[in-house]
């Protein structure tokens, strides 16, 4: 289930430009876009099931601000960007190629329709995806990753711009903007959920499951992304450098499969867009449900209904629109996150979240603006020269890492200060108290 909530078009697309521009280099790109793209969300799913509930992210945090992120968080992944990407894409990739017109509010309609209808029930959302679509789903994947391995169309080639020199920051850096940290955070409220929806209500149960459930998700997400980025490599003799990932997988899968390729493409992009609209919904249903009590139903019907009007704008004003905020809030959760698991170990400051968001969020405007390009050039250069990952949009990581581990030291200074003062009193009690009553 995990697996095929994560898997959306995005996730298929990014893969084989990747590949196409890493051709020789393709193992070492691959390498640090697994590390980022699989790492960080496998990471926040261990993190979660340690932590047991998802509240406790942003517990540390002045309710008024952990609320505004949660809705914030769940307003981008859902109704506002999110969700309607995932319509948008399933109907770009999925059915304009078989029309001669427009039909995308027809689409949006039927689309969403189907997304409330497996959504409106919870409980029964493992059922839906883990047990029926994401094995149908699999198989599908299976089909072209043994067609590109058996039959590949080509060879790669020489590696193509940033990858002649720097491959593995390069993959970074792509595996870093398919933006699954944050989504991980989203379907946080889904997983745990499932689990717990399984009769599993312990600490320790809950996060021995999500250990394994990272792993599966590891291990299969992976496999999904080697296989395209192949696709990608074997596809110079139909592709130029620097082409969308889409155009690739379609040229790719028409050449190889013919009219049924197209046919078989159409069902991929379908059922992945699907199980992850259907887990976004399921999501910011259960968040609204548990915090304001809205009634489940209802709220995914709202966010549904959102969804297909948004969707009929269009993807390029979806992402003018939403995208900043995206880049923004996943910084500031992947930070959270650290906290959190920091947390769970040492002994911390009660600043360490909130100085952590605030240095996120600092930080991470800076990279969406330099991501957007707006950033002015006088900045941009001072910036290249001074903030380290500045290039690599990253620039909030070691800022970041520095604040967690400052507050680290303050909160166990604050501890042995307690300490201490247990020994000054000590010092001052009558002598006659044993080595026991002091230990005590």
């Amino acid at each position: 289930m995990t697996f095929a909530l994560f898997l959306g078009a995005g996730n298929l697309i990014f893969p084989p430009a990747m590949g196409l521009n890493a051709g020789t280099s393709l193992s070492s790109a691959m390498g640090g876009f697994l590390l980022t793209a699989v790492g960080l969300p496998t990471f926040t799913i261990i993190v979660l099931g340690r932590i047991g509930n998802i509240r406790n992210l942003t517990k540390a945090l002045p309710n008024w601000l952990g609320a505004t992120f949660w809705v914030l968080l769940f307003t981008a992944i859902g109704p506002a960007f999110g969700m309607p990407r995932a319509v948008t894409v399933a109907y770009e990739m999925g059915i304009k190629p078989f029309l001669e017109s427009d039909h995308l509010l027809l689409f949006s309609i039927i689309f969403s329709a189907i997304t409330l209808l497996l959504a409106f029930k919870p409980g029964n959302i493992v059922t839906y995806i883990g047990k029926i679509i994401t094995p149908a789903l699999i198989l599908l994947l299976c089909g072209l990753g043994f067609s590109a391995f058996i039959h590949p169309l080509g060879l790669p080639t020489t590696p193509y711009g940033d990858y002649q020199h720097s491959a593995v920051t390069s993959g970074l850096i792509q595996g870093y903007m398919t933006m699954d940290a944050i989504a991980a955070v989203g379907f946080g409220w889904v997983i745990i959920q499932a689990i717990k929806a399984k009769g599993i209500t312990s600490q320790q149960d809950i996060a021995s499951s999500s250990i394994k459930i990272a792993g599966i998700y590891a291990v299969l997400m992976s496999a999904c992304y080697i296989v395209m980025g192949y696709v990608g490599a074997t596809s110079a003799t139909i592709a130029e450098h620097g082409m969308n990932g889409s155009v690739i997988l379609t040229r790719y899968v028409a050449e190889a499969f013919g009219q049924y390729g197209q046919y078989l493409l159409a069902a991929i992009i379908i059922m992945a867009c699907l199980t992850t609209t259907v887990g976004l919904t399921n999501a910011c249903a259960e968040y609204y449900q548990d915090t304001f009590k809205a009634h489940f139903g209802f709220t995914a019907a709202i966010i549904v209904v959102l969804t297909g009007v948004i969707a009929n704008f269009g993807l390029d004003e979806i992402l003018k629109v939403s995208l900043p905020a995206i880049l923004v809030l996943c910084p500031i959760a992947i930070a959270l996150t650290l906290a959190s698991f920091t947390a769970s170990i040492f002994t911390v400051s009660r600043l360490t979240h909130s100085g952590m968001l605030i240095t996120a969020t600092l930080f991470g405007t800076l990279d969406a603006i330099n991501i957007l390009g707006k950033m002015p050039l006088e900045f941009n250069a001072l910036f290249v020269r001074y903030l380290p990952l500045y290039n690599a949009n990253a620039s909030w990581l070691l800022p970041s890492v520095l604040i967690l581990i400052t507050t680290v030291i303050i909160g166990r200074t604050s501890t042995a200060e307690k300490i201490f003062g247990c020994v000054d009193y000590r010092l001052n009690t009558p002598s006659n108290l044993t080595d026991y009553d002091y230990e005590r």
